[in-house]
């Protein structure tokens, strides 16, 4: 368990907590939520010890053992991967470096052999001779292998990096876990590793991330940070927006009597508690909705810009035709004869080599040319782009927002008309006469994903469109591109908008040749995971 109580935090005039009282209990896996800016990684450090408050504490029992997962990537560059684990466990592994340097003394004396002896007990209480083991588990279902185990931090990959640390913090079953962001940069089978692993994890954990569908498949109550304040419901990221979005459209809606709107909300908890899964994690959840007051279903303010991709000609059936591309980069072969053909009802998702799917998108999109092949886009065609890389569009611009927008309107729109565009995209007031330039990754997102929306493309594609969104905005997009009716092809890291959204894989290996199939992400997904038993 861990509580804080009446904890405030002040930066300069900027107010991110004031007066916070809440407690995690075991059991739990709380999803911390809020808007990007809003202080969710401050109150983790908050409740870790590294920030202290300028008000109010932090309460836990003083037995009881917290685990953070640590963000910088190079601090145990000369430790064994190995110990690096074990030093999760910070007073087991004390006892440990202390122990051996007794013994590795040449004038072994009687006070020695009583301090030894007392370490001994204490390290056999901590589980201490399981350590090593304990740790090995870990990095092996979160994909690193032994061979990099008794290797330096330093020799390790970034990725291999994050899950050494992530290691880290799950080692020796920590009282509380506070883990920001833990799915970043991990491959998907150690997400679903993971997954697994919070699933039956009994004690209490906190988490902040993006990743909606692994919010949605561990976290059991979700922590609201707004105005700040922090609100806990009960569910996961998918119960907690339809409910506040629900409760929003009812307290809208002044018509409708109140026992109509307590039996909409009252079906709406049903739905979802009987939905839950069979994992554990699940159940809990399931308990807790069957115990929901229809009082704790209240509307959300969080803002989420309008996204609706509409499209202005209709798509013939001839859509796009790929014939024996093949591109390389530096040497390396990242497409190799890569043939298929796009009808109009296509959703395709494109996995494997990032460096491959980014080249392919380019070619697609007409911005650069493959090595061999040929593509031909169909008479009926307008195209969309999304970049990786969206910079090009905002140096050295000193328009305002709304004379940015208005170069890529195809007709002459009014100022009233662009105001308004931003407005629904969450640039209101005087945000729209700022300078393109100034803008945040997400901003730039928002302003990229407005100018393709006044395209009117019937064939969109799209480059990691979700990075540096925030929840709201992701949720948005997602809800955009799932009613758009044109075709589409894109790369995402999200696995719920994949899910949603994707009706194809076009999967690149890491020689260049190309794996096509019309199939749900969950079944491809299936078909992975056999493939691997075999």
């Amino acid at each position: 368990m861990i509580a804080v109580s009446n904890v405030s935090l002040q930066f300069g005039d900027r107010k991110l907590f004031e007066d916070v009282n809440i407690q995690f209990n075991p059991g739990h896996c709380y999803g911390l939520i809020g808007a990007n800016g809003a202080g969710k990684s401050t109150f983790l450090k908050i409740l870790s010890g590294e920030l202290e408050p300028q008000t109010g504490n932090v309460i836990m029992n003083k037995d009881e053992r917290l685990a953070i997962l640590k963000q910088n990537h190079f601090e145990f560059e000369e430790s064994i991967v190995l110990d690096t684990v074990i030093m999760g466990h910070k007073r087991l592994y004390d006892i440990m470096m202390e122990k051996n340097a007794i013994y590795m003394k040449e004038d072994f004396s009687d006070e020695d052999g009583m301090r030894a002896a007392e370490l001994e007990g204490e390290f056999g209480e901590l589980n201490g001779w399981e350590a090593e083991s304990e740790a090995a588990i870990l990095l092996q279902g979160l994909g690193l292998p032994d061979e990099f185990h008794q290797a330096k931090m330093a020799e390790l990959s970034g990725s291999d990096k994050v899950k050494v640390l992530l290691a880290q913090a799950l080692f020796g079953k920590p009282d509380v876990l506070l883990l920001d962001e833990p799915t970043n940069h991990l491959d998907l089978q150690a997400i679903r590793w993971l997954e697994e692993f919070l699933i039956n994890f009994s004690n209490t954990v906190i988490v902040v991330s993006h990743d909606r569908h692994f919010i949605n498949k561990v976290c059991t109550q979700i922590a609201d940070l707004d105005f700040s304040k922090i609100q806990l419901y009960p569910g996961n990221y998918d119960f907690w927006y339809e409910s506040s979005q629900l409760a929003l459209k009812m307290s809208q809606d002044q018509n409708k009597k109140k026992e109509e709107k307590i039996k909409e909300l009252q079906a709406f908890v049903a739905r979802f508690s009987a939905n839950a899964s069979k994992s554990k994690q699940a159940t809990s959840r399931k308990k807790t909705l069957e115990k929901i007051e229809l009082d704790d279903i209240k509307p959300s303010s969080r803002r989420y810009p309008f996204i609706n991709f509409s499209i202005g000609r209709e798509i013939g059936n001839d859509v796009l035709s790929v014939q024996d591309v093949s591109k390389s980069q530096d040497g390396k072969q990242l497409i190799k004869d890569a043939t298929f053909t796009i009808d109009k009802e296509d959703k395709v998702i494109l996995l494997g080599n990032p460096l491959a799917k980014t080249a392919l998108l380019e070619i697609l999109a007409e911005v650069d040319q493959p090595d061999t092949g040929s593509i031909k886009w169909g008479v009926t065609t307008t195209r969309s782009y999304f970049p990786l890389d969206n910079s090009e569009f905002f140096e050295g611009s000193e328009k305002s927002l709304v004379e940015w927008l208005r170069q890529y309107s195809p007709d002459d729109q009014t100022e009233t008309f662009l105001r308004g565009f931003l407005g629904r995209m969450l640039f209101s007031g005087e945000e729209v006469n700022k300078e393109p330039s100034v803008l945040s990754g997400g901003e730039k997102v928002r302003c990229m994903l407005s100018k393709m929306m006044l395209t009117h493309a019937n064939v969109l594609l799209l480059d990691e469109p979700m990075n540096h969104l925030d929840l709201e905005s992701i949720q948005a997009l997602n809800n955009g591109l799932t009613a758009y009716k044109g075709a589409m092809l894109f790369t995402s890291h999200d696995q719920q908008f994949i899910q949603t959204v994707a009706n194809r894989i076009i999967e690149i290996h890491d020689d260049g040749t190309i794996f096509d199939k019309s199939m749900p992400y969950d079944e491809y997904l299936d078909w992975k995971e056999q493939q691997r038993k075999k």
